[in-house]
């Protein structure tokens, strides 16, 4: 993923990530974060946050959040 521009980062709460890419959301939820009442997520936590509550490795959930970009540009 080196020629995708990094868009999202560990810093950016979950409601700016969600109003960036409308999959990001589907993204989130694939890593069982925000999909149910007992793992709901908070849209001004960051995404550190988040990935530090529920023991996800942040870098692995940035890099499909940013691999959204990458598949858009792919289409270019």
């Amino acid at each position: 993923m080196d020629a995708t521009k990094q868009r999202f980062y560990k810093e950016m709460t979950v409601g700016d990530a969600i109003a960036l890419h409308p999959e990001a959301g589907l993204v989130f939820s694939s890593y069982h974060l925000g999909g149910c009442s007992h793992c709901s997520i908070n849209e001004f936590e960051t995404i550190e946050q988040v990935c530090q509550g529920y023991g996800v490795e942040a870098e692995v959930l940035l890099d499909s959040l940013n691999n959204l970009f990458a598949d858009e540009e792919d289409e270019e």
